[in-house]
Parts: structure tokens; C-alpha cells; sequence
């Protein structure tokens, strides 16, 4: 089953990573995209703490796609279990 669209949860800083989730059925799943990550995405200058939110909303399609995959792929990561997307997840 593909994940549907959740919420955008906001960026942490200490760990420099935008939160949100994702929808599977009534099942809320967390995930985490690293500011690394959205930063190669875009090949631009690195966003600002108080631009992340804007980025994550830019790239969010290339960035639930690649969640979906790892959903489906069944790789989770952390306690309770969720999707955390790195850079190396989004090379061809």
C-alpha cells in the first residue's frame, strides 16, 4: 500500500531534521528528512533554519515518494519505528 500525505510536524534543529507524517490507511506513520538531504535536492546554497518549513514544502512530492518506497521496503528506523531519509536515499 502506497502512504498518503500526513502532517508537516516542523523542523528540529538539534537533530537537523524536518518532521511530518504520513498516512497508512488510519495508521499515522513519523517521518524525518534530514536537512543534508532537502539541501542536495535543491543543489542550491543550505536553507536557513527559519526556511526550512518552505523547502520541505517545495520538494515534499520527491520526499513522500522516496518515504513510500522505504515504507514498502519495510525499513524502518528508531523507537517507536518510522522513516528517516538521508541524502544517500534520494541517489540514483
Amino acid at each position: 500500500m502506497t502512504l498518503q500525505t500526513g502532517s508537516v510536524r516542523g523542523f528540529e534543529q538539534d537533530r537537523g531534521v524536518m518532521l511530518f507524517s504520513m498516512m497508512d490507511g488510519t495508521t499515522e506513520v513519523a517521518c524525518a528528512v534530514s536537512s543534508s538531504a532537502m539541501d542536495d535536492l535543491e543543489r542550491g546554497p543550505r536553507a536557513k533554519p527559519d526556511q526550512r518549513e518552505e523547502q520541505f514544502l517545495r520538494l515534499r512530492s520527491q520526499i513522500e515518494q522516496r518515504a513510500s518506497k522505504k515504507f514498502q521496503a519495510r525499513e524502518f528506523e528508531g523507537t517507536p519505528p518510522g522513516i528517516i531519509l538521508r541524502s544517500m536515499d534520494f541517489r540514483t
